[in-house]
């Protein structure tokens, strides 16, 4: 029995398109492409910014909730004895008494020192 030329050229070509399909590199994801957008014009205010300058916070009359809140680096247990301090020490004369508590350095004052007053 003779083989016809065309089962021959199909063979041949099925193995070199199956070839080169398990040679190929798989796909690669496509990454999301960032969309040209046009500039943001800025929104100009027509009330000064609330945002700009920092919550004052009084020592000698925020509770423990308002001092975690508003002041950087001052968790519940921070703000715990800060209060406990004031109930047992009296009002606090100045910011830097805060100094006094245990727990808060240096860097917590200075990095608070905006947000802070002693009325």
């Amino acid at each position: 029995m003779r083989k016809s030329p065309f089962s021959s050229l199909l063979f041949a070509l099925l193995a070199s398109v199956s070839i080169a399909a398990s040679a190929a590199e798989p796909p690669k994801a496509e990454t999301a492409k960032p969309v040209a957008t046009q500039p943001v014009q800025p929104v100009q205010a027509t009330q000064p910014a609330q945002a700009a300058a920092p919550v004052k916070v009084d020592l000698n009359t925020a509770d423990a909730a308002t001092l975690e809140r508003d002041l950087l680096g001052i968790g519940a247990t921070k703000a715990k004895a800060i209060v406990d301090y004031r109930q047992a020490h009296g009002p606090f004369a100045s910011v830097d008494e805060l100094l006094e508590v245990k727990g808060i350095g240096t860097a917590t004052l200075e990095k608070n020192r905006a947000r802070l007053s002693a009325n």
